[in-house]
C-alpha cells in the first residue's frame, strides 16, 4: 500500500510552492528508496569526508553557532540571507529521511543537480565559519553569500532568496526609503512602457455594450478561435445567435440566460502604446450601483448608444439610462469620452442618422460638463466588428466618415496624472478566500503605491495588516501603484472585518472614518424637492451606504461657489448647494481637496440619481 499516499491529509502546497505544474508527475521526484537517496543526496553528516575544514560540527552545534552569528548585529538585509543559507543548510540535512528533492524549498530539481550545489555550499562557506570570516577578516558575510549564490545557485533560486530576505521587518524601512526614488521610473518602464489606462463602457440596456466589446477582444486575439466557437454554439443552442460575443464579458449563467449584463466585468488588453483595463458596466438601471462602481474606478469612458430608429430616443428620452451614465461619469471624475453610435448597420451607415444622434448627444454633454475637444463620435457594428480595431472597409462608411476607429481613439486617450507621491489608499471592491493562508481583496489603488510585506490599516474597521502578496492582471508583482487593478493577498486579519467598501491605506497616514460630513452637491433633474431629513443612498467609491441630509446649510452660485441663500429650506433641481450629511455606518472619506478620486459621491433616490457631490469637511 504504499503507492497510495494519505491524499486527504497531503499538504499539496509544498509541493508546488513556487509555480503549479500541474502536469508533472509526482512520482518521478519523490518514490525513491533510501538507499538512492543516500546515493544521491549530499548529506554532511555521513559524508565527513568531503568536507575537510569542518569535520567537527555536528548538526546541533551548527545550529546554535549560527544562531550566534546572527546576532552579530548585521543589517536585515544580511539577516534575512543569512536565515535563508540557514534553511537551505537544514534542509539538506534533514533532506535523507525525508527523501525530499528541493533546493531551499523553492524549484523542484533533479537528484543530479542538488549534490553540486549542496557540495559547493558545504566547501565554499559554513554558517559558523562565515561569522569568524566576517570578524577575522571583515568580509560582509552578505558578500561572500552572493558570490557563492550566484555562482552556484541557478538564476531563480537567487531571486526567491533576494525576495525572501526582504519579508523580514527591519529590511521594510530600507526598502521604503530605496523604493521612494525610483516608483515614477520602475512606472515608465513597466510592461515595455507602456502606459495605464483604466476604461468603463456605459450606455443603455441593449445598447451592445458588452458584444462590442467582445468582438473587439475577439479582433484583437484575446479570445482564442475554440472559445469563440464554443459560445457561438452554445449561444444558438439556448436560442441567443447574436449574444455569442457578448458572452466573453457576461461570464454567470444568470447573465447569459437573461442576455443583460448585472456586474462589472473586467479584463485587459492591450493596444500600440497603452495597457487597458476595461470595465463592462451594466445598462440596466437596476444595477446603477454596480455600474458607480465600474465608472468610480475608471479613467475615461466609452459611450455606447444604439443607433436604430426608435431604440436611440428610447435611451437618450427620460427614464432611458444615457442621460443618466453621461451624467454620472462625469460627476465622478471621466473627463475624455467617446461615443460608439452602435448598430450603424441597422441603418445601412447614414450619415444623417449618425449626424443626428451626435447632433443630440453632443448639446447634452456639453450640458453634462464635457469639453468639445474631448468627446469623439465613432460610428461602429459591434456584431459585424466593423471599424473596431480596422477602419472600416464597407464603402457605405467611407464615402462620409474618414475619422478614426474605435481603437485607435481608444489609444489615443490622454492618460490621467497618477498620485503616486500621495499616501497609500486602496478602496475594496472584492473579497474573497484564497486557497492558501490568509485573504485577497481586489480594488484600484486610488494613490500612492505598494509594495509585499507592508503594513496596511484598513478603515472604518481600523484593523491592521500585512500585504503578504501584490497580483496584477494575474501575475505576481513585487510592487504596485496609483491606477493599477491589483489583488493582495493579507495576512494577520479576520475576512469577517473587511467589507466591500472598506479603505486600505498607510498606517502612518490614516484616511478618516466618520458618520458626519459636509458637502457640495449639484442636484439633478429631481421630481421631488429636498428637505432636511431627506433620506438618500450615498455611492462613493465602492460602497452605497444609507445617508440622511441633516442641515440644508446654504444655496451657492454654480459658476462662482458664492453663498446666494442661507438655510435654504428646501432645494430644487439644478441647484448648487452646500449640505450636511449624515451615515448609518461610519464611512472613510478623504476631502476633495486633498483626493479628488476619494472625495467625489453621488446620491440616488427610489431608483434614480438625484446629486453628485464633493467632500468639503468631515466633522469628527
Amino acid at each position: 500500500m504504499a503507492r497510495h499516499r494519505n491524499v486527504r491529509g497531503y499538504n499539496y502546497d509544498e509541493d508546488f510552492e513556487d509555480d503549479d505544474l500541474y502536469g508533472q508527475s509526482v512520482e518521478d521526484d519523490y518514490c525513491i528508496s533510501p538507499s538512492t537517496a543516500a546515493q544521491f543526496i549530499y548529506s554532511r553528516r555521513d559524508k565527513p569526508s568531503l568536507v575537510e575544514p569542518v569535520e567537527e560540527y555536528d548538526y546541533e552545534d551548527l545550529k546554535e553557532s549560527s544562531n550566534s552569528f546572527l546576532n552579530h548585529q548585521l543589517s536585515g538585509i544580511d539577516q534575512g540571507k543569512s536565515v535563508d543559507s540557514q534553511s537551505s543548510h537544514s534542509e539538506s540535512e534533514i533532506v535523507p529521511k525525508v527523501a525530499k528533492m528541493t533546493v531551499s524549498g523553492k524549484k523542484q530539481t533533479m537528484g543530479f543537480e542538488v549534490p553540486g550545489v549542496t557540495e559547493e555550499n558545504g566547501h565554499s562557506f559554513h554558517t559558523p565559519q562565515k561569522g569568524h570570516l566576517s570578524e577575522e577578516t571583515g568580509i560582509a558575510p552578505s558578500d561572500v553569500l552572493d558570490t557563492v549564490s550566484k555562482s552556484v545557485l541557478p538564476s531563480h533560486t537567487t531571486q526567491t532568496s533576494e525576495e525572501q530576505s526582504s519579508a523580514p521587518t527591519p529590511v521594510k524601512k530600507s526598502g521604503k526609503l530605496r523604493q521612494q526614488i525610483d516608483v515614477k521610473a520602475e512606472l515608465e518602464k513597466r510592461q515595455g512602457g507602456k502606459q495605464l489606462l483604466n476604461l468603463v463602457v456605459i450606455g443603455h440596456v441593449d445598447a451592445g455594450k458588452s458584444t462590442l466589446m467582445g468582438h473587439m477582444l475577439y479582433l484583437l486575439g484575446n479570445v482564442n478561435k475554440r472559445t469563440m466557437h464554443k459560445y457561438e454554439q452554445e449561444s444558438k443552442k439556448a436560442g441567443k445567435a447574436s449574444f455569442a460575443y457578448a458572452w466573453v464579458l457576461d461570464e454567470t449563467g444568470e447573465e447569459r440566460e437573461r442576455g443583460v449584463t448585472m456586474d462589472v466585468g473586467m479584463t485587459k488588453f492591450e493596444t500600440t502604446t497603452k495597457v487597458i483595463t476595461l470595465m463592462d458596466a451594466p445598462g440596466h438601471k437596476d444595477f446603477i450601483p454596480n455600474m458607480i462602481t465600474g465608472a468610480a474606478q475608471a479613467d475615461v469612458a466609452i459611450l455606447v448608444v444604439d443607433a436604430s430608429r426608435g431604440e436611440f430616443e428610447a435611451g437618450f428620452e427620460t427614464g432611458g439610462q444615457t442621460r443618466e451614465h453621461g451624467l454620472l461619469v462625469r460627476s465622478l471624475g471621466v473627463t475624455q469620452l467617446a461615443v460608439a453610435v452602435n448598430k450603424m448597420d441597422q441603418v445601412n451607415w447614414q450619415q444623417e442618422r449618425f449626424q443626428e444622434i451626435t447632433g443630440k448627444l453632443g448639446h447634452f454633454l456639453k450640458q453634462a460638463g464635457f469639453k468639445e475637444s474631448d468627446v469623439a463620435f465613432i460610428p461602429t457594428s459591434g456584431l459585424s466588428g466593423e471599424n473596431l480595431i480596422t477602419r472600416s472597409q464597407s464603402s457605405e462608411l467611407t464615402k462620409w466618415y474618414k475619422g478614426l476607429c474605435l481603437l485607435e481613439q481608444i489609444d489615443s486617450f490622454k492618460p490621467p496624472q497618477r498620485s503616486v507621491d500621495k499616501p497609500f489608499r486602496l478602496c475594496v471592491s472584492d473579497v474573497f478566500k484564497d486557497q492558501g493562508s490568509g485573504f485577497c481583496v481586489t480594488g484600484k489603488i486610488e494613490a500612492g503605491y505598494i509594495q509585499t510585506g507592508d503594513r496596511l490599516l484598513a478603515m472604518p474597521p481600523n484593523e491592521t495588516c500585512t500585504a503578504k502578496g501584490i497580483t496584477l492582471h494575474d501575475e505576481p508583482v513585487d510592487w504596485a501603484a496609483a491606477g493599477d487593478h491589483v489583488s493582495l493577498t493579507l495576512v494577520g486579519m479576520d475576512i469577517i472585518k473587511i467589507n466591500v467598501g472598506c479603505i486600505f491605506c498607510g498606517p502612518k497616514e490614516p484616511i478618516k472614518a466618520c458618520t458626519r460630513f459636509r458637502a457640495r452637491i449639484l442636484i439633478f433633474n429631481i421630481e421631488i424637492p429636498i428637505t432636511k431629513g431627506f433620506p438618500v443612498l450615498l455611492h462613493y467609491q465602492t460602497v452605497s451606504e444609507p445617508a440622511v441630509i441633516k442641515r440644508l446649510i446654504s444655496v451657492l452660485n454654480k459658476s462662482t461657489g458664492e453663498v446666494t441663500k442661507k438655510k435654504p429650506k428646501l432645494l430644487t433641481k439644478g441647484q448648487n448647494a452646500l449640505v450636511e450629511l449624515q451615515t448609518q455606518r461610519p464611512v472613510a472619506l478623504e476631502l476633495y481637496k486633498d483626493f479628488k478620486e476619494l472625495g467625489r459621491f453621488m446620491l440616488r433616490y427610489g431608483g434614480s440619481t438625484i446629486a453628485a457631490g464633493v467632500v468639503t469637511e468631515i466633522k469628527e
